[in-house]
């Protein structure tokens, strides 16, 4: 483990820790832009996300509704709460395919994309030292009131996420200020996803809320409109 991915890994409670759980659970409430852009508006307002820590795979309950989307990357499935199938679809990714920015998603797509994104950030940046991840130190950003590490990691195929290449700025403390990347299967769109409101839940720090804006040029900020407000209310880890 590199010394900034180590200093990371410290400062959000340790692998040791980490390792004493088997999945995340949050009450979320997940808007934005994007949402309306693909015809899906407040859709995920309201739901509970668990998401295990060793295998890649992500539960999206949607309370009152009788309904929740289960994510794994070859496949996704949205039944009743008594296991009732509702609809299901192998190699979802693949339904992106030709997708224009205005394209309108089914429910599949949205369980996909959440599934991916929310996976990747909620196991960060312990997802990092996994067998296949490759990581590696690049040159700091210099903001008026603080340095930010980062760190390049270069995803295995076996992991589905938002592209192969990503970064992650961390502060001097160690804790995850933003993270860099484009996303393949909205063609390349760009995403600064800055992370604040830390909490200490059994020991480990995470970031509660998430705001995401695209960026043009050299990671410059495009602040209209939000794309995507992450917004977290009980969490556990069990």
């Amino acid at each position: 483990m590199g010394d900034l991915l180590d200093l990371a890994v410290k400062a959000h409670g340790g692998l040791g820790r980490w390792n004493d759980f088997n999945a995340i659970k949050v009450a979320a409430s997940i808007t934005g832009a994007i949402w309306f852009v693909k015809g899906k508006g407040d859709v995920l307002k309201n739901v509970v996300v668990t998401a295990e820590t060793r295998n890649e795979r992500v539960t999206l309950d949607f309370p009152g509704q009788n309904k929740r989307a289960i994510f794994q990357p070859d496949r996704v499935v949205i039944e009743k709460l008594d296991g009732t199938l509702i609809e299901a679809r192998d190699n979802p990714e693949k339904s992106f395919e030709g997708q224009q920015r205005e394209t309108p998603w089914d429910d599949i797509q949205v369980a996909y994309f959440a599934g991916e994104a929310l996976w990747t950030y909620l196991n960060t940046p312990f997802l990092y030292t996994h067998e296949g991840f490759m990581t590696e130190e690049i040159a700091p950003l210099e903001l008026e009131t603080e340095t930010w590490r980062r760190l390049k990691i270069t995803f295995p195929d076996t992991v589905k996420s938002h592209t192969r290449e990503q970064i992650s700025c961390f502060g001097s403390n160690g804790l995850l200020r933003r993270h860099d990347y484009t996303v393949d299967i909205l063609g390349g769109a760009t995403g600064l996803n800055y992370a604040f409101d830390f909490r200490n839940i059994d020991g480990i720090v995470v970031p509660t809320k998430r705001r995401i804006y695209a960026y043009e040029g050299d990671y410059r900020p495009v602040k209209e409109p939000l794309l995507v407000a992450i917004d977290m209310g009980e969490i556990t880890l069990t």
